[in-house]
């Protein structure tokens, strides 16, 4: 018997009436589930997941792109695919729309799927010589300010040779998959999510080149930030696939490289993302 794990956004579905549709139509094609709602931190998904859902054939992720990427970072040791069912505005991950859910989940049930594997970058905060953080994102790893508008200034540093000093709102570090997310608002080319590389683009920097730089995914990043004498300090944070969130002060470095783990995204062929990226420039 196949076991699925559903996953429910309850501001997207607060009378659960996807939900229960989704669990009827498995029950009812000899699949069990078990059924998640609300915030579920990472350590309660260790232990959900060896209490007889370790060997899950998915998770059925219900809500939209936000709610998939907070799921599959804290299931990716898992490694149990994820289908994202959309349930708010068109999305890149959740290729799943609420009016042709059946047809999905016959796919789902009879194992007519293919499964992507998508690369994610890992990140760590050092201060002074010490981890603060260690973690990793499915989209972006970003730094921005965290109050007034004023200039960010860091260097960065890829291998551990200077490619450039920003000054600059912040600065987005995104995988393929996160390239039609903050990347794609701040200007950042979009790339075929199957790929593996690292983008780093710049958000409003003060200066006349503010052109995204395509790296190599075996490439090291280095983001070092800098004090600026004499100025009051400027309150800034990096950001984890707009979840995780660290303050950061001057003299600290943010260390992003391709993560060791990846995620597995159950695709059934509803929609490519050509297809996808067609309808959202069509809008």
């Amino acid at each position: 018997m196949k076991h699925f794990i559903i996953v429910t956004n309850r501001i997207k579905d607060p009378e659960f009436a996807v939900t229960r549709r989704i669990a009827s139509y498995l029950e009812s094609s000899r699949c069990s589930c078990s059924v998640y709602a609300g915030e579920t931190s990472k350590n309660q998904w260790k232990e959900i997941l060896g209490e007889g859902n370790k060997t899950a054939d998915g998770i059925l992720v219900l809500g939209g792109d936000g709610t998939l990427l907070g799921v599959a970072a804290d299931t990716v040791d898992s490694g149990i695919p994820v289908l994202g069912i959309n349930l708010g505005t068109l999305g890149y991950l959740a290729e799943v729309e609420r009016g042709n859910l059946e047809p999905a989940l016959e796919k789902l049930v009879s194992g007519s799927y293919d499964v992507e594997k998508r690369m994610m970058l890992s990140g760590q905060v050092r201060r002074s010589g010490r981890i603060l953080t260690d973690t990793c994102a499915l989209n972006d790893i970003t730094i921005t300010r965290n109050g007034r508008l004023q200039m960010l200034y860091f260097q960065i540093y890829v291998n551990g040779w200077l490619l450039k000093e920003y000054h600059a709102d912040g600065i987005i570090l995104a995988t393929p998959t996160g390239s039609t997310g903050y990347n794609m608002s701040a200007g950042g080319p979009i790339v075929e999510p199957g790929a593996e590389l690292i983008l780093l683009t710049p958000v409003c920097a003060h200066t006349l080149q503010t052109r995204s730089v395509v790296l190599r995914a075996e490439d090291e990043i280095a983001v070092r930030i800098r004090e600026r004498l004499g100025r009051e300090e400027q309150p800034m944070e990096v950001c984890f696939d707009g979840g995780q969130n660290v303050a950061l002060k001057p003299g600290d470095e943010v260390r992003i490289a391709k993560s060791q783990k990846s995620i597995s995204i159950i695709k059934l062929g509803e929609a490519n993302f050509l297809d996808v990226l067609h309808r959202k420039m069509s809008e």
